[in-house]
């Protein structure tokens, strides 16, 4: 059926008028044009009204039943989370010329269920349109469309319209598979000519160019494209799957010979509406994805970074597991923890004795060089137990075991709904629901140290530590959801955290050296012996150094403004 088909099948389908969406857009191929348009106070006869741009992230699941229905009536429908829930729009495919190039589509939007079934949620033209062509047949997913959107209004008397910038991820099998940036004008109120006007500031610009397409075309040519299939676009580049039925998208069976990695965004994308199971699964998606980035580094070993930063990657994954692990069967999952358990102790223990090099490092660089060579056997020993740990890890990363758990591991987290716990209707399952408790229960581990922080030891402060790491990343999992709020207090969590991590690191060189001591003590010259035992000194005194210091981190994390903080970033979810 041809687009003109289906808009007569739309438009007899109700004779109600619907609510009509006119906007221009435009694909941008220079991000410096679409910032610098956006950044523009005036346009034309338009002024905006707020400044800087507004910038938020919205995640949109386009669906429909498994053999088009939708599709062949003549409408798309897209699933948003918003701030108090989530709602339908269904649009129609059809699009009639208005002022200045843009287009006209009917629009209607209602309040919905991201897993309930349409038929349960609360009345709506929206939902009464859904149900009018799907009927009870269950709505499968075509593809996810994430946006960091950036949004201005200007206005003039006669009327306001909406420009926004959109980064664009286009989203199947669990991975990013396009990315697009776009730039829309879309009128809010009052005529259409102001749409002109913004028409002949943006064609003038050589960074865009008119769109062709939805993001929805585009984003369902990129997956078509990724399953090796090619699709002939209309003459006027609308894109359209015509009769084509619907279908769920289907593993690409090279994936795992020719994309051993895994694509994601720039985050993990976690919002305030997201089963509490399928945002963990993008966190640890998203982490594992930098593990795997930097796994070829560290083979190599060139640059130690390589290997820390692929640490760091397996740290924040097994802290997902505690967030976010209760959403997702034990015994099917106990696999991917205790793989990630194994590579991460063989990262660990590479890692800590490169930290206790590079320290030893600097400490020497301003000593004599008699000095330095008098703790060569100390520095020796250490290259010696690091290299045989390298080995070790190589052999791990290398291993048949390892790869059949990488291969499971990633199919699990490119898989929505795999291993997931089954909730009730009223029992809370959406981060908006979960994470506030999450987070307060942290916050109260670590505020529990605050009567003996005077007296703690230095073991004491370690857990403390472990504490402040905990905080940390229930705040970041969960940053997106947060608000841009949530930056300044994970940064005040990761201070603390950093300043008794840099005291962890002192003990644990001290007691190193102090073991060397002990067990080479008859192998050792006396200026050896003197050296060592000066450096081992020199780190106890930075352990109390730090100890001392610690007030100013401490009183960042748990001062009133941290609470208060704290309390409206957790409010607004």
């Amino acid at each position: 059926m041809s687009r003109e088909g289906k808009a007569a099948k739309a438009a007899k389908s109700d004779d109600r008028s619907r609510p009509v969406e006119i906007e221009l857009k435009f694909r941008v191929d220079d991000p410096k044009a679409g910032r610098r348009i956006v950044a523009l106070d005036r346009i034309g006869s338009l002024v905006a009204e707020d400044a800087p741009a507004h910038e938020v992230l919205m995640e949109d699941r386009y669906v429909d039943t498994a053999d088009g229905s939708l599709n062949q009536a003549g409408f798309a429908a897209r699933l948003r989370a918003v701030a108090d829930g989530t709602i339908i729009s269904i649009k129609s495919l059809a699009r009639v010329e208005a002022a200045g190039g843009a287009a006209r589509r009917e629009e209607v939007e209602g309040p919905a269920d991201a897993v309930a079934p349409a038929a349960t949620w609360p009345a709506s033209d929206a939902r009464a349109l859904l149900l009018e062509h799907v009927g009870d047949a269950p709505l499968v997913e075509l593809v996810t469309i994430r946006q960091r959107r950036r949004k201005r209004l200007y206005a003039s008397d006669s009327a306001t319209v909406e420009l926004s910038l959109d980064d664009i991820e286009v989203v199947a099998d669990g991975r990013v598979i396009e990315r697009f940036t776009e730039l829309e004008a879309e009128l809010v109120r009052g005529e259409e000519a102001a749409l002109a006007v913004v028409a002949t500031v943006l064609d003038a610009e050589p960074g865009l160019r008119r769109a062709t397409s939805s993001k929805l075309d585009a984003a369902l040519a990129a997956v078509d494209a990724e399953h090796g299939e090619s699709r002939i676009e209309p003459d006027d580049g609308s894109a359209l799957r015509g009769d084509k039925p619907a279908r769920e998208a289907q593993p690409d069976p090279k994936a795992k010979l020719e994309v051993p990695s895994l694509s994601v965004g720039k985050t993990p994308g976690v919002l305030a509406e997201d089963h509490v199971a399928e945002a963990g699964r993008k966190v640890l998606r998203f982490h594992l994805a930098k593990m795997l980035d930097y796994e070829a580094g560290t083979r190599t070993g060139i640059d130690a970074e390589d290997l820390h930063k692929m640490r760091v990657a397996t740290r924040r994954q097994r802290a997902a597991w505690r967030v976010f692990g209760s959403s997702f069967r034990p015994g099917r999952t106990r696999r991917y923890r205790d793989g990630l358990r194994e590579i991460a102790a063989r990262l660990g223990a590479v890692r800590d004795l490169d930290v206790q090099l590079e320290a030893a490092d600097v400490y020497r660089a301003d000593l004599p060089v008699a000095e330095q060579r008098a703790m060569e056997p100390l520095m020796a020993a250490w290259r010696t137990h690091r290299d045989d740990a390298r080995m070790l890890l190589l052999r791990e990363i290398d291993s048949d075991k390892h790869q059949r758990w990488l291969d499971d591991y990633r199919d699990f987290v490119r898989t929505e709904g795999a291993s997931v716990l089954p909730v009730g209707p009223v029992q809370p399952h959406r981060v908006r629901d979960t994470a506030p408790s999450r987070i307060w229960a942290a916050y109260e581990q670590l505020r529990g140290y605050e009567p003996v922080l005077r007296w703690a030891d230095v073991e004491t402060l370690h857990d403390l530590r472990i504490a402040a790491k905990w905080l940390r990343y229930t705040l970041e999992f969960n940053r997106e959801a947060l608000g841009p709020e949530a930056a300044t207090l994970i940064a005040r969590v990761t201070a603390l955290q950093d300043h008794l991590g840099l005291m962890n690191d002192a003990d644990v060189t001290a007691s190193m050296a102090r073991t060397f001591l002990v067990e080479q003590a008859g192998g050792l010259s006396s200026p050896e012996s003197a050296a060592i035992g000066r450096y081992l000194v020199d780190r106890e005194r930075e352990v109390a150094r730090l100890r001392k210091a610690i007030g100013p981190s401490w009183r960042g994390a748990s001062g009133l403004r941290f609470r208060r903080a704290l309390g409206r970033v957790v409010a607004d979810l």
